[in-house]
């Protein structure tokens, strides 16, 4: 009788063995095999990260293997068992791997394809098109579309983080780590000691070195030694966690009347300021997304204020930038001066230290929440809900995309919700985050998350011009190496644009995310479809960018672009092309670390490296 080799790979995290019964079957293009108890005598099968092989003699030929079933069952007390995959060697000699990567949780059981990426045309069997239709059908059920406030992306239907789909809940130890981390930062911070400080007014600034006294770190300690000058508050725009809101300044606004003889002390080119801005060497930074913005009032004892500052930087002789006026609000007028270095100190540096204020607010509910994480976590639920596991776009997104839903619904248990974090120790909290998103999202462009174009609009491209700018040289060499890799898969899957078109799935995929994520605004520039393959390579590259490299460089990233520990890929080419990736990734690590070398402040947070591969890990 034909016998097969069933081994069973079991997942190495916390409690992902189960002492559960454990059954296969195997369906075959001539024929199923009953269903076998997967059983070793005196062996404790599936313990965590065991990989165990089991002999499976069926009765008869069962042809080609198109299925394997896989089911548990309760022995004592239910334990959830996470298998990773399972490889068959059938009675020729073959070789067949069923990736899994999911959990089993109570009497659950599940139905695996083998890992080769087939797109929906390639399947021509009855079996295989019903099993890629129930998957998301199933899918469909379980991630859901939900509004959280209106107006913003839409995310996943949870209240908390323990009615998520078992599948995306971060698993024990992410689930420790995040409260580690959370506990951590609170320790760092202070936060128990000194929460009055955040709801009072402080009386000096050595209070402000005490609250980082702990935090430690060659960037920290020179941006506490050096934060009070000038060159360090515009190197901040170019290189700090918000580097994304300078822009060149080709025209001066009107609701900024600053002068040449205001600013001339700072002007080194014995140029008007107009002549300075028609030869580029002047930037802004605008706050206007913060005006009118409703301060936190959540402490009815306690004021608290927002400003909506325009902050004017100069480009010196030395190509370093640097500040020459701020306004702190939008309208100008008699009550609303524009400050100068030529001020006194502390009238300049208390200006300077509000622009500061209002950077970090942009900073934490855009460019960090809505840009990367919401963004992300649309990307992931329209992944989810309409790409089975068998599709080679889902293959390679999934890593990208790991655990941010999860982390996505704890921030709105715990961070952003009524009476978490935020409006405890944050200006906007109370509900003023929850406007700036709402306005934020007119300027949520296609557009502005491809990172070559999000540069060149805010007119910062020219390294000559700006040559300081590591956030842009960095960004540049990872979105080009994100880019190849992506075209290389696509090439491999997609033998013609005509076979992008007609992928319905991946159609789906893409309208959901401009349907769900963007709210169908067509002036989102989000496409409804894509229509080629050169198309699709880029709209792969913003998903995979937004979700490592952006979030890395406006949260100080961890690691691992381009390490895809869950092997959901089989096929060679896709492997050569992932350690082709590996390696232009490790050619723009030593690059930066070169550079970095010669720098009193070295910039690595886009250094691969040091990106993780999703906004969660």
């Amino acid at each position: 009788m034909p016998s097969y080799t069933v081994t069973v790979a079991t997942g190495s995290q916390w409690f992902a063995g189960t002492d559960d019964y454990i059954y296969l079957s195997l369906l075959g293009s001539a024929g199923c095999s009953e269903k076998h108890l997967l059983d070793k005598p005196f062996y404790n099968d599936f313990e965590r990260g065991a990989v165990d092989s089991y002999d499976v003699t069926v009765d008869e030929e069962l042809g080609e293997i198109q299925l394997v079933k896989i089911e548990k069952r309760k022995y004592w007390l239910h334990d959830d068992w996470y298998l990773k995959y399972i490889t068959l060697k059938t009675p020729h000699g073959d070789y067949i791997e069923f990736p899994c990567y999911r959990w089993l949780t109570g009497d659950g059981e599940v139905v695996l394809r083998d890992g080769r990426a087939k797109l929906a045309r390639d399947d021509q069997i009855h079996i295989l098109k019903q099993h890629r239709r129930k998957e998301l059908e199933t899918r469909q059920k379980q991630y859901r579309w939900m509004e959280w406030n209106p107006g913003f992306p839409l995310s996943i239907d949870a209240k908390c983080h323990k009615d998520l789909p078992r599948d995306i809940q971060f698993d024990s130890e992410k689930g420790v780590d995040f409260v580690l981390n959370y506990s951590k930062a609170m320790e760092n911070l202070f936060i128990n000691r000194f929460m009055h400080m955040f709801q009072s007014s402080w009386n000096d600034f050595a209070d402000f070195e005490r609250i980082f006294v702990k935090i430690s770190n060659t960037i920290s300690e020179r941006v506490m030694n050096h934060w009070q000058e000038d060159l360090m508050f515009g190197y901040q725009f170019l290189n700090g966690c918000n580097p994304v809101l300078i822009r060149r300044c080709t025209e001066l606004p009107e609701k900024l009347p600053v002068t040449t003889e205001m600013v001339e002390c700072s002007l080194e080119r014995q140029l008007s300021l107009e002549q300075e801005v028609q030869q580029g060497n002047i930037f802004i930074v605008d706050f206007e997304l913060l005006d009118g913005i409703d301060a936190n009032k959540t402490d009815p004892c306690t004021l608290q204020f927002l400003a909506a500052p325009i902050c004017l930087l100069y480009k010196n002789l030395a190509n370093k930038i640097v500040p020459i006026a701020i306004q702190l609000s939008q309208i100008p007028g008699d009550e609303n001066p524009i400050f100068l270095p030529s001020d006194a100190k502390y009238d300049w540096l208390l200006a300077k230290i509000w622009v500061r204020s209002s950077d970090f607010h942009v900073h934490q509910t855009i460019t960090h929440l809505l840009r990367t994480h919401l963004v992300s976590e649309v990307f992931g639920i329209a992944m989810y809900r309409q790409l089975p596991a068998v599709h080679p776009i889902f293959k390679l997104l999934v890593a990208h995309v790991r655990f941010t839903i999860a982390i996505n619904t704890k921030a709105r248990e715990q961070l952003i919700c009524e009476c978490g974090l935020f409006d405890k120790a944050n200006a906007t909290g109370g509900g003023g985050h929850v406007q700036m998103v709402q306005r934020a999202m007119k300027d949520l462009t296609y557009a502005s998350l491809c990172f070559p174009e999000a540069i060149k609009a805010r007119g910062m491209e020219s390294k000559e011009d700006i040559p300081y700018y590591f956030y842009r040289d960095d960004g540049l060499l990872v979105w080009e190496a994100i880019r190849m890799f992506t075209a290389e898969v696509v090439g491999i899957y997609y033998e013609s644009d005509q076979v992008v078109e007609e992928d319905l799935e991946l159609q789906d995929f893409v309208n959901d995310v401009y349907v769900y994520g963007m709210r169908g605004r067509k002036s989102s520039g989000f496409p409804k479809s894509v229509k080629s393959r050169e198309q699709l390579s880029e709209y792969l590259t913003v998903v995979i960018f937004t979700a490592s490299a952006q979030h890395a460089a406006v949260n100080f990233g961890q690691l691992f672009l381009g390490m895809y520990p869950e092997e959901h890929f089989i096929e060679k080419p896709v492997k050569e092309a992932m350690a082709r990736f590996r390696k232009n990734l490790e050619a723009i690590v030593s690059v930066i670390a070169e550079r970095n070398k010669k720098k009193q402040l070295p910039y690595y947070y886009l250094s691969p490296d040091r990106i993780p591969n999703s906004v969660a890990i």
